[in-house]
Formats: C-alpha cells, sequence, structure tokens
C-alpha cells in the first residue's frame, strides 16, 4: 500500500498492473539504467505529415527524428535499456527499432491497444518499468547533461524531478513556477510570463504510476499538478538548444537547426597522468587515484556541451601486465564512479599494441598508439565532432603530436588542479563553436 496526499493506492488491487519488483520511495541512489521514450501520439498538428507515419518518424535532414534522440541517450553509458512506447501507426516503430541495439542500449517496443495519454502508456508498460527511469518525449529534443539532472534527483526527497528549459521563447509552451528547485505550480500555454518550459524530460520513481486510475489519463494535466500541490515535484534549470517538431514552422526549422546542433565540440583526454595518478601500468581499481578536480573537469565538459573522450597508450596489455578484461573493467568503473556526480565518459579509446610486446597477439607497430593519431581520429569518425573547436588534453610530448596530426589543438597539462586547467580552454573553445553555428544559421 502507498498513502499519498490522504489517499490509499494498492497499485495490484486497484489498478490492476504488475511491477518488476517492490520498490520504497526512500530508495533514491539506485543507478538510472532505463530510458523510456513516448512515441504514441498521433501528431494531428502537422495535418497530412502524421497521417500515415508517427511523428517521431518523421525525416529530418534525411534521418527519422527519433533516431537524434536516440543517439543523444545512448551516449550515456549508464543506459542499457530503452522502451518506446507506441500506438499511432506502431508497426513501423516495430519494424524500425525492436529489438535493435543503440550503441550499448538495448531497445524493445511496447504497443497500446489505444490512445492511453502519457500517463496510461506508462500504466500499460508498467510491468517492464525499472522503479527509476528516465521519460522523454519522441517529438523534442534537448541538449543537455542527462546525468546532471539523474544526480540532482538522488540528492532531493522527490517522486519526479523535471528538466527545464529556461526562457524558452514561445505562447506555445506552458511554464513552471519554481521555489528554488521546488515545483510550485504549472501555468498553462499562453501565460504571460517569460519562465522556465517543461521540456519534458524526467527522472521518475514508479511510484507516480499508483496515482494513475482511469485511463486515458494525461501526467501534465491529471498526475504531474497533483505532485507539485504536495511539494514531491522537484526541477533542474538548463540553457541547452531545445526543439520540438509539434508545429510545421519548428518541424522545418528543425532541419536546418538540429543537424548543426548535434555536431559537438570534443574532449580528448589522455588517462594516466590527467585524470589519475600515474603510478606506471594502472590496472586495478584499488590503484586508480583521480588528479585533483580531474572528475569536476569531466563534468564541466559534459556541462558544457562537450563530447568527452579518452584515448591512452595501454602498452602494459602487450607487455603481460594486464588483459584486456582488466582495462575494460577500469574504464566501466570510472563511468560508474563519474556518475555519481553526473559525469561521464562517452567513448573511452585505447591501444593495447606494442612492438616490444612479450604477448603475441598484442606485439606489433599500430597506427592507434600515440604519436600516431588513430584513436583520435576513430572518435572524429564515429561521433559528430565538431572538428574545429575540439580539443586534447594530454602530459607528454606524444599527446600532442598525436592531436597535430590528427588536426586539432593539444594542450599539455603538467599538473595541479585539472578543472582550473580546462576550464578557460573549453570556455574560450565553445564560444568558438557557438559563433560558427550561429553564422552558419544566419
Amino acid at each position: 500500500m502507498l498513502w499519498f496526499a490522504g489517499e490509499r493506492f494498492d497499485a495490484q488491487a486497484e489498478l490492476g498492473f504488475g511491477f518488476k519488483d517492490s520498490v520504497t520511495v526512500s530508495d533514491r541512489n539506485v543507478v538510472v539504467k532505463q530510458a523510456v521514450v513516448l512515441v504514441g501520439g498521433l501528431g494531428t498538428r502537422l495535418g497530412e505529415r502524421t497521417r500515415l507515419v508517427p511523428k517521431p518518424l518523421l525525416e529530418v535532414a534525411g534521418r527519422p527524428f527519433l533516431d537524434y534522440v536516440l543517439d543523444e541517450i545512448s551516449r550515456y553509458p549508464a543506459i542499457q535499456e530503452i522502451l518506446l512506447l507506441a500506438c499511432h501507426r506502431a508497426g513501423q516503430i516495430v519494424d524500425r527499432y525492436e529489438g535493435k541495439r543503440w550503441r550499448n542500449a538495448a531497445i524493445s517496443v511496447i504497443s497500446e491497444p489505444a490512445q492511453l495519454g502519457t500517463g496510461g502508456a506508462l500504466k500499460h508498460a508498467a510491468a517492464q518499468l525499472d522503479q527509476q527511469f528516465i521519460l522523454l518525449n519522441g517529438d523534442s529534443f534537448f541538449d543537455f547533461n542527462l546525468l546532471d539532472m539523474v544526480a540532482s534527483h538522488a540528492t532531493g526527497s522527490c517522486m519526479a524531478r523535471i528538466a527545464l528549459k529556461r526562457d524558452q521563447a514561445g505562447d506555445r509552451y506552458g511554464r513552471v513556477l519554481l521555489e528554488q528547485d521546488v515545483i510550485k505550480a504549472f501555468l498553462p500555454a499562453g501565460a504571460r510570463t517569460n519562465g522556465p518550459i517543461n521540456s519534458g524530460v524526467y527522472r521518475i520513481d514508479r511510484e507516480v504510476l499508483h496515482m494513475i486510475g482511469d485511463v486515458p489519463c494525461s501526467l501534465e494535466q491529471s498526475v504531474f499538478p497533483r505532485l507539485a500541490a504536495n511539494a514531491k515535484m522537484r526541477a533542474s534549470l538548463y540553457d541547452g538548444f531545445f526543439i520540438d517538431i509539434g508545429i510545421p514552422d519548428d518541424f522545418e526549422r528543425a532541419q536546418i537547426e538540429l543537424p548543426q546542433r548535434v555536431r559537438r565540440p570534443a574532449v580528448f583526454f589522455d588517462r594516466d597522468g590527467v585524470l589519475n595518478v600515474d603510478k606506471a601500468y594502472v590496472y586495478r581499481i584499488d590503484d586508480f587515484e583521480w588528479i585533483s578536480g580531474a572528475r569536476d573537469a569531466i563534468k564541466l565538459c559534459n556541462d558544457l556541451g562537450y563530447l568527452t573522450f579518452v584515448v591512452t597508450n595501454q602498452a602494459g596489455v602487450a607487455r603481460g601486465y594486464y588483459g584486456i578484461d582488466e582495462v575494460n573493467q577500469l574504464h566501466d568503473w570510472m563511468n560508474r564512479d563519474l556518475a555519481e556526480i553526473g559525469a561521464h565518459i562517452d567513448e573511452f579509446q585505447y591501444c593495447p599494441y606494442h612492438e616490444a610486446g612479450i604477448i603475441e597477439e598484442w606485439r606489433k607497430a599500430s597506427d592507434h598508439r600515440k604519436p600516431a593519431p588513430g584513436m583520435i581520429l576513430d572518435c572524429l569518425e564515429g561521433w559528430p565532432v565538431r572538428k574545429e573547436a575540439s580539443l586534447l588534453i594530454g602530459d607528454q610530448r606524444h599527446d600532442l603530436e598525436a592531436a597535430a596530426a590528427a588536426g586539432i589543438q593539444g594542450h599539455l597539462f603538467e599538473g595541479g588542479d585539472l578543472v582550473a586547467f580546462v576550464r578557460p580552454l573549453v570556455e574560450a573553445a565553445g564560444m568558438k563553436a557557438e559563433a560558427t553555428v550561429n553564422n552558419r544559421g544566419a
């Protein structure tokens, strides 16, 4: 049983659905591994465009809009499962995505029998939902550090946290009134205020499902106002690029702006001696020690919208000191540790080869071993990188030589606080990247 605002809710008896496992409201520090995307709306404001095609599958610059959303979600290593909640023309969603993997995330599609509303869609999918999950709309894109919202949620006593877009122009958006980070009220579209808008991105505790009764049910109209009235809903403010393709003007605007915005500058970090203290061939978690300011430097890059990569020579594999599994395990642990402060590395690139190795499999020269640029070039090819505003941070001359060979700026870190070293570099490069985007869009 769950008591909320004087009412008793029994999920099994009263709402008629089951859960993966039991959960308590006090359990706030669970790692979020699941993202749920609402892709079932009719898209009536787009007219004939959506009569035969689901709105999230409308093409933006030659790709379905939903592909951009999935690219963004799957950047985060913690996200291992993506659920698509479909209805209108659901078969097209199933055909394109069911059973696929998007980077490291497995995709499943759950089809509604009828239009159930945003709350009803969650109720229909309840048996497949984790105790905490990220919820997004499949017809909007918001460029912000998703893990920052996740980490912030873990520190507060609330059932849902919303990512708000600060000062979004347009009278078609509802606004949100805040007291610090507590949501006090939702104002309808057309309200005369320039306050933040609800971006449609949430971290939600599954207890919210207990408040969904008859369907169709709207989270935004029926559930969230009740949470706000009981101080159970909080918010985080962000300034990133936001677009919703729900009306023709914004759909056309997305054709130009979205492909530009998903190209981001990148920061490439060497590992040993830059992110962690170089103790010679570090591979055990117990031996790993973050450089002062390293975690904060990575989060700064995430918050400013940079792609963030690690490129590291790991000749210890060729020399027989440790194996590939140990390298991957350490890198996985680094991302878990970073997630606690709302940070992540988009990709780890490492080179296990060395000409003097004793392990035959890894004993050879490689164009991925710095000062060769292979690891950097792989990232430039595999990700939408804005190369002209990208940079590398290394502690050896061969790091800078690799950067130069790849055509990006290299900066030598000689110790001290890493975030203090990185901040002026990324802020200057970020202004350059923003100016480039604005000039192209003019």
